[in-house]
């Protein structure tokens, strides 16, 4: 049987090197490191078909004598540990590098990406040291289930919401803009006003997020929902009120099924993209959505003095709640500035990948 060299692929970190050997369902193999030089023989299918096939290769450092290898039924992976706990700038002391050899860019990190891999693994050890000190807390399941059935219970809200516009959209077109609120606003008050408790969550510690953030967007909504919505019925019929519920629930049917598989320790890839990916075109339509709809209140609010602040007789007869509105237009747009470079960060960081590539 013929001798040969089969494709060998290597990669390092600071205290390994790997190596890749293309030989499948390789036998009689004999690894051995003796002078800081690696041997390898061993019969198997390879470049040149079933044959046996041999290389050695002497390192650029010294590496300790012990070698473990795994054969699978397509490779035969080797790890050798090196002496000291260091980078290499190339793999073999000879600097022309042999032909068989080349870098296994699967596994394959620059000097700067191993070390923060390293960091990670002492950070997720050092974890779950810290987790199995802490006792832990006895109403975890509880407080779960109940996160579980509120996420549960907003997604079919806003499900239904969002099915049901779409289908009265399809069947009766522009038309259904004008009766949105008679059709919808039931559910809408019951979910919005449920929204509370994301206020009230993050206070009594059950959630990790901020109570100012979930505060500002739940009383936004609630702003114009039961206070331009609810309140003037010259502004029920108006097509705004469409776009604004209906944005409102595509957001939200994303939203709440991830945090319901938060709950249960699961995540589906697509769902996560999902919800940090499709606010960016939503938010900022969904804020303009209410803007418009609070520009069109305003007249009304003038006109009809709904709301408004009475005054001293010396000062006058009161103050039109308009100017309040005026006010709330310049924190909604300062809010979606600061909020959406807010998500955006998250969402980066959510998906932020090592980059990948050889000496």
């Amino acid at each position: 049987m013929q001798t040969l060299t089969p494709h060998v692929f290597w990669a390092q970190r600071h205290g390994d090197i790997y190596l890749r050997v293309e030989i499948s369902d390789a036998k009689n193999l004999d690894i051995s490191v003796q002078e800081n030089v690696l041997r390898f023989r061993g019969q198997g299918h390879g470049a040149k078909g079933e044959n046996e096939y041999e290389f050695s290769l002497e390192f650029l450092k010294p590496v300790k004598p012990e070698v473990k290898h795994k054969s699978t039924q397509r490779q035969v992976n080797i790890a050798v540990r090196k002496q000291g706990h260091c980078w290499w700038d190339r793999l073999t002391k000879q600097e022309k590098k042999p032909v068989f050899l080349a870098p296994d860019f699967d596994r394959w990190l620059d000097e700067s990406d191993a070390e923060m891999e390293l960091k990670e693994k002492e950070e997720k050890i050092n974890k779950v040291s810290v987790e199995s000190r802490i006792r832990k807390d006895p109403f975890l399941g509880l407080k779960k289930g109940y996160l579980f059935m509120y996420n549960l219970v907003q997604f079919l809200g806003f499900s239904w919401i969002f099915v049901n516009m779409t289908v009265r959209l399809f069947i009766l077109g522009q038309d259904s803009f004008y009766d949105t609120f008679h059709t919808i606003a039931d559910v809408m008050y019951f979910c919005q006003m449920l929204a509370i408790i994301e206020v009230i969550n993050p206070a009594l510690g059950l959630v990790k997020s901020g109570v100012i953030p979930a505060f500002i967007q739940v009383m936004g909504r609630n702003v114009i929902l039961f206070v331009i919505f609810g309140s003037l019925e010259e502004m029920q019929n108006k097509p705004v009120v469409f776009f604004v519920f209906y944005l409102w629930s595509a957001i939200e049917i994303f939203r709440y099924p991830f945090y319901m598989l938060a709950c249960i320790d699961t995540e589906w890839k697509m769902l996560t993209w999902l919800r940090y990916t499709i606010w960016m075109p939503l938010y900022p339509l969904g804020v303009l959505a209410e803007a418009v709809s609070v520009i069109q209140s305003i007249p009304i609010f003038d006109e009809t003095k709904f709301l408004s602040i009475p005054l001293p007789a010396a000062l006058g007869s009161s103050i039109s709640f308009s100017y309040i509105l005026r006010f709330y237009l310049l924190i909604m747009f300062l809010g979606l500035f600061f909020n959406f470079r807010y998500l955006f960060k998250q969402r980066r960081k959510r998906f932020r990948t090592k980059k990948r590539k050889p000496n």
